[in-house]
């Protein structure tokens, strides 16, 4: 298995001989990046920082991080973490990338399982990681929920989730994520959820897989982990701030892991970061305009608003056709759903039919855009 070239590689390659048409302004709903502006007071606490650039910051990360990262999970989980459970990280990325390689080292013939379609990286992991890769496809007929099947489950070493999901926006309900709890526990995976849209809801909150695990009766998080990030949360993608949380006895030994790394987060950006997890008003501002989108992606495509993210899944005929031409004529990109995952075992690729649109601009925006998109659908060739 080789490195894939991303999915936005694929994309310009795709649009690259082509000329959008220029009576509409370029409308860019391919990467899940917040077009708002950060917050005032997460940038002042960056500002007012800055002369903590002189210091060298720890691995573990500064205590008001920490704190404020732990807050957080207690006053939206209702989940009380010792300290010796979560980890400042630089982003999530990085952690995505690299913990399986770590936690996977010294398993022969690892097995990593992953939704598919999925964040490439997790891909890029087990890569890097030499595992075998077991896809839980992600399709219409299972609700975009991945299928129970214990026996593979049971050969596996690492199995990651992404509830809410990216790119087809479904969630499971704290039940669901128990079973996925229990299941870790009696085949003795280790199980991580990526939790990176967890903020972004349309009408009740979502559940973490560390709630199940307590609703699980598994009070040590044994062989549960997640990772959240502040990215799409406060409109701050660049302050990389991150975390992983769970199993205390697992991140004892990454953290001494990650000391070798060299990704501990700048301290401007760690105290930037701390006033942004500790608030909860400005994440409830973004996440109404994200509602108003999908309502009006309601109004104008008819689609059903999902309960989390900011995508639209949406199934159209000829996707990679219906890219190019939705740029030349209409000046939007979108991105195909078949560059979000791999063809199965039948040689079935589970994002074929779909495109990603990332709604993520400000309402006027977005209406302007998805009405190309509507005349786009509407226009036979």
């Amino acid at each position: 298995m080789t490195f894939e070239p991303y999915p936005f590689e694929k994309l310009n390659n795709l649009l690259q001989n082509i000329t959008p048409n220029k009576k509409y302004e370029p409308s860019v709903l391919t990467i899940g990046e917040p077009q708002f502006e950060t917050p005032n007071f997460i940038q002042k606490a960056l500002c007012e920082n800055s002369s903590q650039l002189r210091k060298y910051p720890k691995t573990a990360g500064e205590d008001n991080l920490r704190v404020a990262q732990r807050g957080f999970v207690k006053t939206r989980f209702g989940v009380e973490l010792r300290d010796e459970q979560i980890i400042p990280t630089f982003g999530t990325r990085e952690v995505l990338f690299n913990f399986p390689q770590f936690l996977l080292f010294d398993i022969k013939n690892p097995v990593m399982a992953f939704t598919n379609p999925f964040y490439q990286i997790y891909e890029g992991a087990a890569i890097a990681s030499r595992a075998k890769v077991i896809h839980l496809n992600l399709t219409p007929e299972n609700d975009f929920k991945p299928e129970i099947n214990e026996e593979i489950l049971s050969t596996c070493d690492l199995v990651i989730l992404n509830f809410p999901n990216n790119p087809t926006t479904a969630t499971l309900t704290l039940e669901e994520l128990a079973e996925w709890v229990k299941l870790a526990l009696k085949h003795d995976f280790v199980l991580l959820n990526d939790e990176c849209y967890s903020e972004i809801y349309t009408s009740k909150p979502i559940s973490s897989l560390l709630e199940a695990s307590l609703y699980a009766g598994n009070e040590t998080f044994k062989n549960i982990l997640v990772i959240n990030s502040i990215s799409k949360r406060s409109s701050a993608p660049g302050l990389r701030s991150g975390f992983i949380a769970g199993d205390e006895n697992i991140l004892k030994e990454y953290i001494d892991y990650r000391t070798y790394i060299g990704c501990a987060s700048p301290l401007p950006l760690q105290s930037a970061a701390a006033a942004a997890w500790s608030d909860e008003k400005h994440v409830a501002v973004a996440r109404e305009i994200y509602k108003k989108n999908f309502e009006a992606a309601y109004e104008i495509l008819g689609i059903e608003i999902p309960e989390a993210t900011f995508y639209i899944w949406l199934k159209v005929p000829s996707p990679l056709e219906f890219t190019k031409r939705l740029y030349r004529d209409y000046n939007v990109k979108v991105l195909p759903g078949e560059y979000l995952a791999r063809d199965d075992a039948n040689r079935v690729n589970p994002g074929k039919e779909f495109i990603r649109i990332a709604l993520v601009e400000d309402v006027d925006k977005t209406k302007n855009a998805l009405l190309r998109i509507k005349e786009a659908l509407a226009c036979k060739e």
